[in-house]
């Protein structure tokens, strides 16, 4: 029984992995470089229509370059509410947000991890110059951290000492 219970449990990690939140995927880096410091973390709203952090502020400097933190397409380079964004548009129907910045690409261009999206401007409400970097899955927001902090998880063998009848 032990043993089926031990598969079932590897079968949720390995079909039904965590969510970018918690676990980091292949594939992504930090939009700012070097690692930069967090100022404000992810702090999601009950309800959509609730106010909450949704996305995490990163210490920056004007004109700093802000990279694609993965492969994928521009979906957004304009301005929203009088600031710069940039939207990409990742595989697995992720989409990451970075504001405010200067485009230096095009909707429609292919970009890949490290891609030099643009210039960070100054004038982020709250921190000067710092990057608000979002990330999304459909309508859901999720904690951006999670495509660059990774979670690993260790499952122990059964060992002779650790069956039990």
């Amino acid at each position: 029984m032990r043993i089926l219970t031990v598969l079932g449990l590897c079968a949720i990690v390995l079909l039904g992995g965590p969510a970018p939140s918690t676990a980091a995927p292949d594939g992504y880096s930090w939009p700012l470089r070097p690692r930069p410091a967090l100022t404000r973390a992810f702090d999601p709203p009950e309800h959509d229509w609730l106010p909450g952090h949704r996305g995490v502020d990163l210490v920056g400097s004007p004109g700093q370059a802000v990279l694609a933190a993965g492969e994928g397409v521009v979906a957004f380079a304009g301005v929203v509410a009088g600031k710069p964004v940039v939207s990409i548009d990742h595989p697995g129907g992720l989409r990451t947000t970075y504001e405010p910045v200067r485009a230096a690409v095009t909707v429609g261009g292919r970009v890949g991890r490290g891609t030099p999206l643009g210039t960070l401007e100054p004038g982020h409400p709250g921190c000067g110059t710092c990057l608000h970097w979002g990330l999304r899955r459909g309508r859901e927001y999720l904690d951006p951290l999670g495509l660059v902090r990774s979670a690993p998880v260790r499952l122990k063998p059964l060992g002779a000492a650790g069956r039990r009848n």
